[in-house]
């Protein structure tokens, strides 16, 4: 018999401060997805091969420029588990709702908790696995879909930000909708002071306002997580308008700001107007993944081939 997911809200009122502030959860969704090593393999093993993301990082959480990709190549689903243990790596199993049966009951399953606790009706859904290195990180980036982040194994600290000049300004979102940057921005020191941050451990879940800046430190063990993409008509309606002031700033000079939460007159015009640019020209698509650039050395679970001769060519 399949486990029912058993959200609970641990801080403010999901319904009033959804897309406000940071809301915390509790949840069982360990006991739907197990994580144990072996589990792990076996994870990696069902999930399209030619889908997986490796990564890996400097031990800098600052230096985005040292994210690199890389090949998994034929490596087993048990040797890859090895070498994040042993490495400084970070597999991305995105949308596995999109090709593991399993994910996909799982999805529906998450998302109908959580529209039940905040009040939402999620569209877009998507459910990705993230299995990473102790110390690992993701550096100071935002996304333009709203993100839930469930941990399972390990422990992760979370440092948020507001979306909110300087530590996103309106050009920079614009950036990250039209795809021109791959949602890194730049981090200020002094950005810090202003952080929300936590430890999330197994077991809790989170969600924070759209747009907004984040960047995440792993604690010194293999971390597996949930992250889930998704929109609601309102976010939605809101890249939209986002994606028109990014045109209208970049081929007409003017010097719109970022739009609020609140569906009004002036957002759904300039989501018209979305609309219309994007059937005159073809929607901007993701830039390719760069070619790989290291190879996990079959020899030395967690070693890299840097640079990996077969693929710089």
């Amino acid at each position: 018999m399949t486990t029912a997911i058993d959200l609970r809200n641990m801080g403010p009122s999901p319904r009033e401060n959804f897309g406000r502030s940071l809301l915390r959860f509790s949840h069982n969704v360990g006991a739907r997805v197990p994580t144990d090593d072996s589990s792990l393999a076996a994870l990696i093993e069902a999930y399209p091969r030619d889908k997986l993301g490796l990564f890996t990082m400097s031990a800098d959480p600052f230096d985005w420029r040292s994210w690199r990709r890389g090949d998994p190549g034929d490596l087993s689903g048990a040797a890859l588990v090895e070498a994040v243990h042993a490495g400084r790596l970070w597999l991305n199993l995105r949308n596995a709702s999109a090709f593991l049966p399993d994910f996909q009951h799982l999805a529906a399953d998450l998302f109908n908790a959580f529209d039940a606790q905040s009040g939402q009706k999620s569209v877009k859904r998507d459910v990705g696995v993230l299995i990473s290195s102790a110390n690992a990180h993701v550096t100071y980036h935002l996304d333009a879909p709203l993100v839930t982040l469930w941990q399972l194994r390990g422990e992760k600290r979370v440092y948020l930000y507001p979306p909110a000049p300087p530590f996103a300004d309106a050009a920079a979102i614009e950036g990250v909708v039209l795809r021109e940057t791959a949602e890194q921005l730049r981090h200020v020191p002094a950005f810090d002071d202003k952080a929300e941050t936590l430890t999330l451990t197994p077991g809790e879940m989170i969600t924070w306002p759209q747009f907004a800046p984040h960047r995440v430190v792993n604690g010194p063990m293999l971390n597996v997580a949930l992250s889930c993409e998704f929109q609601t008509l309102a976010s939605l309606l809101r890249v939209n308008a986002v994606f028109a002031n990014g045109v209208l700033r970049r081929r007409f000079g003017a010097k719109p700001v970022l739009p609020g939460r609140a569906v009004n007159p002036a957002m759904l015009a300039k989501v018209a107007l979305a609309r219309a640019l994007k059937s005159r020209a073809p929607t901007p698509v993701a830039a390719p993944n760069p070619a790989p650039l290291f190879r996990l050395d079959p020899a030395r679970p967690g070693q890299i081939i840097d640079p990996a001769p077969a693929l710089a060519r």
